[in-house]
């Protein structure tokens, strides 16, 4: 991310982050990290505190300009509070400066909300995990210089890693073949408020391995091959006939060496025809093994890369004022999700030092979305799997669990529906 005295150009993906930004897609996600005891919120604001120093600009707000938003320096500081509103509410308000994050609390849970301009689900990780690392140094009294295995330096995580391995090619060809498909689309009845509906559903995660193991796959496909039969069981005849897609956000980090804590993430999008499914799960997974491992091909990887890179490249877009950008970029962008399920990102394990592990029971993640988005990551042995929708119901990921329970996998639900219920009770 390039800096200019007091502000900064915004990365190539967070460019179309506030044009999208309509409705129930708040462009909102959640990290959450459960403890093993209640938290402490005045050290949770020292360790914010701490914590902030090493990613400073997190503390920016975001700025209109003639031609694209941009993220301007501001003295502004978060204070830690008790959970007591809805979960991903916006944090980007037109007109109001404000922090584009929050932290906040319940019980034994810590969590941070952010807009996606600020960074994606594996560089909001790099920031969550010192932060809760930091928290648990100063209640148990630990050695300052415990760090994440991630940790980089400030300069490295400033870093615009779409820049940086831009190469030119005809990305804007392949953003347009990511909406050339019309898709299934999961329904449900709409919350009258478009507020969030949360799921989460944990399950063991070696018992999941193993599942893969035996229908020699791997996770990030059973994944996705369990997410389509769930699709699947909730069709009639007449909607067979439209293909399944499920988008997959891919972590660069894995392909171009880069410590940003910045968005640095492409998407491919998994194509199923539910006319072939047979009624076992093995007629899905090797389909989708066979599409993952097309489009994780290194060709197809930086093709992905630079599609975000051609929106800022390209002389024609450079040019045009940003109203009509917004308004042309949102008209893409719902066009795009015509040709889209749903999304499913897999942030993988997440690891912690083992000085503050043991005071750790999981973590969580969750992506606010138009129609639906599960996220997916696993701490030790707890595998979780956090679904946001604005619909009442979780029609389609209640099937995904039966699923699971199937093949003789347990699961333990937990849901911001039941918490509501609850208290009305």
């Amino acid at each position: 991310m390039e800096r200019r005295a007091n502000w900064y150009k915004l990365d190539n993906a967070a460019k179309i982050v506030p044009s999208t930004a309509k409705g129930a897609n708040t462009r909102v996600f959640r990290l959450t990290c459960e403890l093993k005891e209640e938290v402490n919120p005045e050290i949770l604001q020292q360790a914010l505190d701490d914590t902030i120093e090493e990613f400073p600009f997190f503390n920016c707000v975001l700025h209109r300009g003639i031609f694209w938003y941009y993220l301007e320096d501001s003295n502004l500081m978060a204070k830690v509070e008790q959970e007591h509103t809805p979960a991903c509410l916006p944090l980007y308000i037109p007109g109001k400066k404000n922090l584009l994050y929050r932290v906040n609390y319940f019980n034994k849970r810590i969590n941070l909300e952010m807009f996606h301009v600020l960074a994606d689900g594996t560089g909001a990780f790099m920031f969550f995990k010192n932060l809760v690392t930091r928290y648990l140094q100063i209640r148990h009294n630990l050695s300052e210089d415990i760090k994440p295995s991630d940790d980089f330096s400030v300069e490295e995580k400033n870093v615009d890693a779409f820049t940086d391995n831009y190469s030119k090619q005809k990305g804007l060809k392949q953003l347009g073949e990511m909406r050339s498909v019309k898709a299934y689309q999961v329904t449900g009845e709409v919350d009258d408020n478009l507020l969030p509906h949360l799921l989460e559903g944990t399950v063991s995660a070696s018992k999941f391995l193993d599942l893969a193991h035996k229908y020699e796959s791997t996770v990030g496909v059973l994944c996705v091959a369990l997410y389509i039969k769930a699709v699947i069981q909730g069709m009639n005849r007449h909607q067979m006939r439209r293909h399944i897609v499920v988008s997959v956000p891919v972590n660069l980090r894995q392909f171009y060496k880069s410590g940003t804590a910045r968005n640095f993430f492409g998407v491919i999008n998994i194509d199923y025809d539910p006319k072939n499914y047979d009624g076992e799960l093995k007629s899905i997974i090797e389909p989708v093994a066979k599409d993952f491992k097309e489009k994780l091909s290194s060709e197809n990887i930086e093709k992905t890369m630079n599609s975000y890179s051609s929106l800022e490249h390209n002389l024609a877009i450079k040019m045009v004022p940003l109203p009509i950008k917004d308004f042309t970029i949102g008209r893409f962008d719902r066009a795009a999700k015509r040709g889209v399920t749903t999304s499913m990102s897999n942030l993988g394990q997440i690891k912690m030092p083992p000085e503050v592990a043991d005071y750790i029971d999981r973590f969580s993640a969750f992506m606010t979305a138009s129609s639906q988005q599960v996220c997916v990551c696993t701490f030790k042995d707890k595998m979780v799997f956090g679904e946001v929708s604005p619909f009442k119901t979780h029609k389609t990921m209640l099937n995904f669990f039966r699923c699971l329970s199937e093949e003789g996998i347990e699961i333990e639900l937990g849901t911001n529906d039941y918490d509501m219920y609850e208290e009305k009770e």
